[in-house]
């Protein structure tokens, strides 16, 4: 179902994305590359059958209109778009300045809303067409450490869920994926508290699963026609379908987790004293 279409994905340059990239271009769709390291941007493209590179800033709202003309009249259309490109953070709500919670609702749910709805009316006016947002268990559970990333997951969340309601009837096909743990440097690169750059990442993160079974996994679900696929297992994957069938019981389980992990801090803290 991929071959011959052209596929737009932003945060390309590594990742679910560089992985989707090279998955699609492997089942001969064309790809548009987005994000904004030209340099792994163009190595990405080295792997895939055809690609145009399209670098630009997810936040700069003003270009947005002639990024999108630009990518439409690559190929006179584009038949899906991967909603993908965003930052994590790894901080407390109660130290966490304003400003990081600013950049994250900008970045992770303002700038996809943006590109879609400058795509959505050419796709709705050439018949049909389908996006797919990458949005997180976090985007479901209110996650600890992640009070601004699970802000604006959520959003994402309920911005294509409505989306989907009110133009499936007009060809829009929406699929939201929601993924647990992933081999990628998105711990790393999260914002702390200060809003500065994490630089280290973490064991979860690291025994995640590989972006390239995401990848595949992705493309299972959208060939299935599925509307919703949560990409995780173990304790995410329990999370996400106890928010849904027992919240109480998962607010419990987040707040114990918290107060275990701070006895744990203070208990190390103490002992080095």
């Amino acid at each position: 179902m991929f071959e011959g279409q052209c596929w737009w994905i932003t945060g390309a340059s590594s990742g679910i994305g560089a992985s989707l990239a090279r998955a699609l271009a492997a089942r001969g769709a064309s790809l548009v590359l987005s994000g904004r390291n030209v340099a792994a941007l163009e190595e990405v493209a080295k792997s895939c059958r055809d690609a145009l590179v399209l670098p630009f800033e997810a936040t700069d709202f003003d270009r947005i209109p002639d990024i999108v003309d630009r990518a439409w009249k690559w190929k006179g259309r584009v038949d899906a778009l991967v909603n993908n490109a965003g930052i994590s953070q790894r901080s407390l709500a109660l130290e966490t300045r304003f400003p990081v919670y600013r950049k994250m609702i900008e970045v992770d749910l303002l700038a996809p809303i943006a590109l879609t709805q400058a795509l959505l009316p050419r796709m709705v006016e050439a018949g049909g067409g389908r996006i797919v947002a990458i949005s997180s268990v976090a985007g479901i559970v209110g996650a600890p450490l992640r009070s601004a990333y699970s802000a604006a997951k959520h959003g994402l969340i309920g911005y294509h869920d409505s989306v989907r309601a009110e133009n499936e009837h007009l060809g829009i096909q929406v699929h939201v994926v929601a993924p647990g743990p992933i081999r990628t440097d998105v711990s790393k690169n999260a914002l702390t508290a200060d809003g500065s750059r994490r630089g280290v990442s973490d064991s979860t993160i690291d025994n995640g699963m590989p972006p390239e079974d995401a990848a595949k996994a992705i493309l299972a679900a959208i060939e299935a026609g599925r509307r919703e696929l949560v990409l995780a297992t173990g304790p995410e994957l329990e999370a996400a379908a106890l928010r849904r069938r027992d919240p109480e019981a998962l607010f419990d389980r987040m707040s114990a987790r918290v107060r275990e992990g701070y006895a744990a801090k203070m208990a190390a803290d103490t002992g080095k004293r």
